[in-house]
């Protein structure tokens, strides 16, 4: 069985990671709408307990997921520990006093309960006690109904709203304004104005080494010279090439010495991610992740496709697919700026080719978009399950690389 979902993450009011919320499918080929609630939620909670680990999925961050009132009867949210989930009451659920019964129950035994797509009612008042989180589509509820909600909710300072569907940075901030303090929607992956600025010394010096490790054969002595003039690079390089990960029999000592060690595919991948760690460290540790899954997956997937994509430019394609995002610049400027492979450069600019139609696929699962992503599928010859196993697989290695590399 394959663990059709994706997620989304939720970021508190200083842009850090807070928990995800778990999107479920049933299939590629099964959109959730054709999905009964209770068959969702009992097959989210039996992939995630039998099949795939849910802190696994999760980055050992808690998991939004919804529940209706039948699973919440039948116990479901306690096959899962209350630091792993968090107990999202679907807004299709009417109050009453058995939800009211539950949510007492699974508040005593220490589960965080949420409101999902919250409508204010004033039967709801019953329920603030036991209620950390309230969750609120901007789509649908403007901010004066926000401030009826946030009077009504005053005298129970434990209940945090979040804000659904933030799509861009001014309505994030305009959130922020009002209360909120988390977030959900892909606000973090949008540039937040266009402008121009300069790369730092360190970002022109892994610029440097992203276009000698683009090319064909690797030029060791240029690169031995970039490491050397970089003194920062230089210690992580050396830190990364004697990790634990790598086993070494005896410690690397020389610059040299650790890019031979390395080799070329390792070589290429270290030098990708620490350009997205470090080109703008303002930004949310979350934008890095999502440009170090899509990197990953779409090096999973170069092999799988009919036309054959070299895997090191697969991987560096899709980390910088969202540098736009990162850099707060237009992705134009900034691909003029970088000496990159050509192929990297039309893939991202231009949306046409192999790599392309990957990115696409990423970012449908990203949104969940499941119905939009069969005709990508058809067009390369892939696989529906083994493209979900490369990206569950992707995220589980991104979760593990970010801390590796900021380390």
């Amino acid at each position: 069985m394959y663990f059709y979902a994706a997620r989304q993450p939720i970021l508190d009011k200083n842009k850090n990671l807070f928990a995800y919320e778990l999107l479920f499918r049933d299939s590629i080929d099964n959109v959730f709408p054709e999905v009964d609630g209770d068959i969702a939620t009992s097959k989210m909670i039996e992939a995630s307990q039998f099949n795939l680990g849910i802190s696994e999925f999760t980055g050992n961050k808690p998991a939004f997921i919804n529940f209706t009132l039948e699973t919440m009867s039948k116990g479901y949210p306690a096959m899962l520990t209350p630091d792993e989930v968090v107990v999202e009451i679907l807004e299709t659920v009417k109050p009453g006093k058995k939800l009211l019964a539950l949510c007492k129950e699974l508040f005593d035994k220490g589960y965080i309960l949420a409101l999902d797509d919250y409508e204010h009612q004033k039967v709801w008042q019953h329920f603030y006690p036991f209620v950390k989180i309230i969750k609120i589509d901007l789509h649908k509820t403007s901010f004066d109904e926000v401030k009826v909600i946030q009077q009504a909710i005053s005298a129970y300072p434990h209940i945090q709203l979040l804000a659904e569907k933030v799509e861009s940075y001014e309505q994030y901030n305009e959130a922020l304004e009002h209360g909120f303090e988390l977030f959900q929607g892909f606000f973090f992956s949008k540039p937040e104005m266009v402008k121009s600025k300069n790369l730092s010394p360190s970002q022109v010096a892994m610029a440097e080494l992203l276009y000698e490790t683009s090319k064909p054969e690797l030029d060791l002595a240029s690169i031995t010279s970039v490491f050397e003039r970089d003194i920062s690079l230089s210690y992580k390089l050396l830190r990364y090439a004697n990790s634990a990960i790598f086993r070494r029999r005896s410690e690397i000592s020389t610059i040299k010495q650790a890019l031979v060690i390395l080799g070329s595919s390792e070589l290429k991948r270290f030098i990708g991610l620490m350009f997205a760690v470090n080109v703008n460290p303002d930004k949310p540790s979350e934008l890095i992740n999502v440009s170090m899954t899509r990197a990953k997956f779409c090096e999973l997937m170069a092999n799988e496709a009919r036309e054959n994509v070299d895997i090191s430019i697969a991987f560096l394609t899709g980390l910088l697919s969202m540098i736009d995002a990162i850099l707060d610049e237009d992705l134009a400027s900034i691909l003029e700026k970088l000496p990159l492979a050509q192929e990297i450069k039309d893939t991202l600019l231009v949306g046409k080719g192999t790599l392309a139609s990957l990115l696409r696929i990423v970012s449908f699962i990203e949104h969940a978009q499941w119905n939009e992503i069969s005709e990508e599928l058809t067009e390369l010859g892939l696989n529906k399950d083994k493209v979900i196993q490369c990206y569950h697989d992707a995220l589980v290695w991104a979760d593990e690389q970010t801390i590796q590399v900021e380390s």
